[in-house]
């Protein structure tokens, strides 16, 4: 007797910046939709953040669920494959931020900046004017990265305010725009609603890195590496297939190296 195949393991992410009133009641609802699911959901006034893993028939069924929730209607999910399970366990935990940026009442819903698509990406950041930022860590930058891409040097998100605010002026007087780019796309929406208050034009790519891999089959030539996640499969290639990178690869020689080793391990898969 032949024995049933497993099916085959698929990660979902997705966010949405939208107000939420009763967080407590909303986590527990989704926690009582993920029990098929492993993975991790971010809840707080502010909106949602997730990643969760399990069979396509089981994402089918949450994600329905999710958008039959009236804030979260509309909300994309972002699909990739897996060799790897990406996570252990199911967390929905409450958060003061579900990204946190470091900067009180930033209101992303009141405005963000220019959302790009990976087409039009390709055609911005080869233009003179642009300052291409990487609004990620340190080490996610140094796994992979677009060409001409700055990396801020900041080894937590809350720490990319101060890099922009020691170069907006200097921007400002070269009569420069601004284009950011971070694996998903939550990272810009915070900061470029944060950024809205300063006279400079601000351009972040639509979904991240990932939807870029996935829209534009010949991303290599536009990017250097790999693009890192949090979670298990550790990093994943332009054609958002697993590579042999580990940890000690991604964490060696970082000032907070060992720490973020253990973090890591824990699969939290919410660190930004």
């Amino acid at each position: 007797m032949s024995t049933p195949s497993t099916p085959p393991l698929l990660h979902s992410a997705f966010y949405k910046f939208v107000a939420l009133n009763n967080v407590a009641a909303m986590a527990e609802h989704l926690r009582q939709i993920t029990l098929a699911l492993h993975g991790s959901i971010l809840l707080a006034s502010e909106g949602i953040n997730g990643m969760v893993a399990g069979s396509a028939a089981a994402l089918d069924e949450f994600e329905s669920a999710v958008l039959a929730i009236a804030p979260f209607s509309g909300m994309v999910f972002k699909r990739s494959q897996c060799t790897t399970a990406p996570f252990r366990k199911m967390k929905v935990r409450q958060k003061p931020e579900i990204v946190p940026l470091g900067i009180a009442g930033v209101d992303v819903t009141a405005g963000t900046g220019i959302n790009v698509s990976p087409a039009e990406w390709r055609k911005l950041i080869a233009q003179e004017d642009v300052v291409v930022l990487d609004n990620r860590n340190s080490f996610e930058y140094r796994l992979g990265h677009f060409h001409k891409a700055i990396d801020p040097g900041v080894t937590n998100f809350r720490d990319f305010p101060e890099y922009v605010a020691a170069h907006l002026a200097e921007w400002q007087a070269k009569g420069q725009r601004v284009a950011m780019y971070c694996t998903g796309g939550i990272r810009c929406e915070k900061t470029s609603a944060w950024m809205q208050a300063f006279d400079i034009p601000v351009f972040q790519l639509e979904g991240g890195i990932l939807n870029y891999f996935q829209a534009m089959p010949d991303a290599a030539g536009d990017w250097e590496g790999e693009c890192f996640v949090f979670d298990n499969r550790i990093a994943l290639d332009t054609h958002l297939q697993e590579t042999s990178t580990t940890l000690e690869d991604v964490y060696q020689g970082e000032p907070d190296g060992e720490w973020r080793l253990r973090r890591a391990r824990q699969l939290d898969g919410d660190d930004t």
